[in-house]
């Protein structure tokens, strides 16, 4: 199964189906384009992934697919005043 390490140390494998900690989403341009009666597999090649870490939150986005390594999305923390 396919893993990487998020760097709060916390393990992400992005092989399980379904994947709790994947999400699926499609730009609103991109779904605009598509009419019709819609094939689920070819939407789903439209879609990109992301993984959240169940531990930090960290989101680890799949711009490229899967082959390419992700960027990574960290949550700002409100400062207190």
């Amino acid at each position: 199964m396919p893993k990487f390490a998020c760097k709060c140390g916390e393990t992400l494998g992005f092989g399980d189906i379904p994947n709790p900690i994947e999400w699926l989403f499609i730009s609103d341009s991109d779904f605009d384009a598509i009419s019709g009666l819609v094939d689920s597999e070819s939407l789903y090649c439209k879609m990109n992934s992301f993984l959240e870490c169940p531990s930090c939150k960290r989101l680890w986005i799949f711009w490229n697919g899967f082959d390419a390594d992700p960027l990574e999305y960290v949550l700002q923390k409100n400062e207190q005043s």
